[in-house]
């Protein structure tokens, strides 16, 4: 049974129609991150505490496990073969699910050395993964707690290789990443800087021409059809693609964390948010990578 937050979301007429509001569709967990939907509209998205991967059916309105053997993964992507790819970072590694819930590791370190803790990725549309790789120390970790790399930065592994290359520097602590569906541009969130920067993307996948987006960081991130860009952290805000602040969608937990459209017709905003996976109806689709 869908439940209405306390708090109704005041939202611009250009992202929901009125009246809509944020509802609850599930709660209970640790902490949700990392929403991602999948070529029939159902979404996906991780209880890290409790190492699992959850599966929110559009068509039956049920919650399922997809994975209880995650790797302790945060942020999800789909590739363009149909399989969820997972920030794991109990190994701080990139790991690629089938849909049976079986798991393959993609990536395990940059110039042999251990990643700090792989949080968001996104999927270019040529297949290659851009993935942002800051430090957050977990109490699970059997390693050594301290920073793996020279810095928290900003990854991207070419489709085919299981080697990544370095393609940003300048960030204290790069968070929430998505791109354009045209693949030209790269939004990244540096968390601890309270800032979000767009990048040119490169025939080879390296950025360039990094400038400010808006002065907003983000835990995660995701984009519509007309451009405009939905940062987390209290509630949901949205920015037009000129960084002008639209709204803010407030949702009734401590944290949000993570957004992505989801739906028959993409035009349902999952949020993950503290404890609780919430979710309200806009008059503006989201966009995904078409599959192969």
């Amino acid at each position: 049974m869908l439940a209405a937050t306390s708090a109704v979301a005041q939202t611009n007429e250009a992202i929901t129609a009125s009246g809509e509001q944020v509802v609850l569709l599930s709660d209970g967990f640790s902490f949700t991150e990392g929403p991602a939907v999948d070529h029939d509209g159902n979404i996906y998205f991780t209880d890290q505490p409790n190492d699992k991967i959850l599966r929110w059916s559009v068509d039956e309105k049920k919650m399922t496990v997809f994975s209880d053997n995650t790797g302790r993964a945060n942020g999800l992507y789909f590739d363009l073969d149909g399989k969820l790819l997972a920030c794991s970072d109990l190994e701080n590694e990139i790991w690629r699910f089938d849909m049976m819930g079986g798991h393959e590791v993609v990536l395990t370190d940059f110039d042999g050395k251990k990643l700090n803790g792989p949080n968001d990725l996104w999927v270019h549309p040529s297949g290659g993964i851009y993935f942002t790789d800051p430090l957050y120390k977990r109490d699970y970790w059997k390693r050594d707690p301290e920073m793996q790399q020279d810095g928290q930065h900003v990854y991207y592994l070419a489709p085919g290789s299981t080697k990544a290359i370095r393609v940003d520097n300048s960030l204290q602590q790069p968070n929430g990443i998505i791109g354009t569906s045209d693949g030209r541009l790269l939004y990244v969130a540096d968390i601890r800087a309270g800032k979000t920067y767009t990048f040119d993307i490169q025939a080879d996948g390296t950025l360039t021409n990094k400038r400010l987006f808006c002065e907003m960081g983000s835990d995660g991130m995701t984009i519509d059809s007309k451009g405009n860009i939905y940062l987390t952290g209290r509630g949901v805000t949205v920015f037009n693609p000129k960084g002008e602040k639209i709204v803010n969608i407030p949702v009734d937990a401590q944290w949000t964390a993570n957004v992505c459209f989801g739906g028959k017709d993409m035009k349902t905003l999952f949020i993950t948010a503290s404890n609780g996976f919430y979710a309200i109806r806009t008059r503006v689709a989201g966009v995904r990578n078409s599959e192969k």
